[in-house]
């Protein structure tokens, strides 16, 4: 079993079993609710929960490099809208100059921090997403993983992880990663769910951010000390919802009913709700701003 992934210490005990083997095959889904490649084991010492065994390297990078998923691009407006928030909140800590999005997917932060004057850099395994990005949006992305792109060390003022650091077996190794892409002052901000959160705890293994790619599940707690041992220091924390049509929302509710799920598009469609932006925050995915400590 391997050590806590967030302070390296122990010990791992049981606390989440999930459907795993061909159940929770290594495809990149956001309706496989309770799946994953393994059971979900606790930190004894910090509150830290990963899955029991983690997958090799190949597969991860497999899965992540045939990752198609139209819906994101069909609800640009909302994840235009998350990505000014993200960009807005970022730049209450360091004035615009250079950033790369690591995970950058079709490239919607990029491009609206261009229009902010940026100048962006993007990394991202997805064929199709990162295609996307340089063909549709004009962008400046590396179709590659966080490890293997070639990025200039030490001139970004800001790194962007949206959704990216969940899927990491080694969480550790991609913060020295990003430390050593930033600026002397620069900051890093971390998207992704919180296990810690009221939701996760009441739900457990049905919670929807138990899928079969995460493989990670902070808590605030358990964040906070991985960033501090890696040569960062916490400047904000907070909630972040992300804005999706209802249409988007209710389709998701599929992990847990698919006939649920049709009758609640069905009837907001016929209410004209279905293409209306909400935020829903349930206080389970969290944001943080960390400064890089010389």
């Amino acid at each position: 079993m391997s050590a806590c992934a967030a302070c390296g210490q122990g010990p791992l005990l049981a606390h989440l079993e999930v459907r795993t083997g061909a159940q929770a095959s290594l495809v990149a889904t956001t309706t496989s609710y309770g799946q994953a490649p393994a059971d979900i084991v606790r930190c004894g010492r910090c509150g830290h929960m990963q899955v029991a065994r983690f997958p090799s390297e190949p597969e991860l990078d497999g899965a992540y490099a045939e990752v198609s998923e139209a819906a994101y691009v069909e609800e640009e407006a909302g994840q235009r809208a998350t990505a000014a928030r993200t960009l807005e909140r970022i730049e209450r800590h360091v004035r615009p100059g250079r950033l790369v999005d690591l995970g950058c997917w079709v490239g919607f932060l990029l491009s609206e921090a261009e229009h902010r004057g940026w100048d962006t850099w993007g990394v991202e395994p997805s064929r199709f997403a990162s295609n996307y990005a340089r063909d549709e949006l004009g962008l400046r992305v590396q179709t590659a993983t966080m490890d293997t792109a070639d990025l200039p060390r030490g001139e970004f003022d800001a790194v962007v992880l949206g959704d990216v650091i969940e899927h990491l077996p080694g969480p550790g190794e991609a913060l020295e990663r990003i430390r050593g892409l930033l600026a002397p002052d620069g900051v890093v901000h971390l998207a992704l769910p919180d296990a810690g959160s009221r939701v996760a705890r009441m739900m457990g293994a049905r919670w929807w951010s138990v899928l079969p790619t995460h493989v990670q599940y902070f808590t605030r707690r358990s964040l906070a000390e991985l960033l501090t041992t890696h040569g960062f220091a916490v400047e904000w924390m907070d909630t972040a919802p992300k804005a999706f049509t209802v249409r988007y929302y209710l389709e998701r509710l599929e992990g847990y009913s698919a006939p649920v799920s049709s009758a609640a598009v069905a009837a907001v469609r016929r209410a004209r709700l279905a293409d209306r932006l909400v935020w829903p925050d349930f206080g389970d995915r969290m944001a943080v701003v960390a400064r890089r400590r010389a």
